[in-house]
């Protein structure tokens, strides 16, 4: 499912992570995409948020990976912006970690998509042109995750 939805800063880009966070389940694979400094993170904060996850939310873009356990669900998330080769994520477990409970969120998702599953579901986040606090918010979510997605973004527009 494909939809599309517009903050008008970053509270706001972080809400719509934590109304998603709150209604996952435990095994879903986010490739999240974007411009430097779009909002990937602030987005991951969100959704650690709602998963009552109270660590500070960095991006792990010299580690590959940071992993949170202890919220309601276990939250990977990795960023493979630095990477330099596949082998380094393979390396590190990346298999495991894919089929394994827990929600992992790839930050730079496009440059290892061939060899993410195809039920691996994308968010990618847009700088405005005419104002540098909007971002456009673009899901595509498989059918699997569509009523969570519906519901999310049904929350977020009732409330704002």
């Amino acid at each position: 499912m494909k939809y599309t939805l517009s903050t008008n800063n970053i509270n706001e880009t972080i809400y719509v992570g934590k109304i998603l966070g709150s209604l996952l389940s435990s095994k879903i694979l986010i490739g999240l995409d974007g411009d430097m400094g779009c909002g990937k993170t602030h987005l991951t904060k969100g959704i650690a948020l709602g998963l009552n996850i109270e660590d500070n939310i960095k991006s792990p873009t010299f580690n590959l990976i940071n992993e949170y356990t202890n919220g309601k669900i276990n939250l990977y998330h990795f960023d493979v912006y630095r990477l330099n080769s596949l082998d380094e994520l393979f390396l590190i477990g990346f298999d495991d970690y894919i089929k394994n409970d827990g929600i992992k969120i790839i930050e730079w998702s496009s440059l290892i998509k061939n060899i993410l599953p195809k039920n691996t579901n994308y968010i990618n986040i847009c700088k405005s042109n005419t104002n540098e606090n909007c971002r456009t918010i673009k899901f595509n979510f498989s059918k699997d995750y569509e009523e969570i997605l519906i519901k999310a973004i049904n929350i977020f527009n009732k409330e704002l």
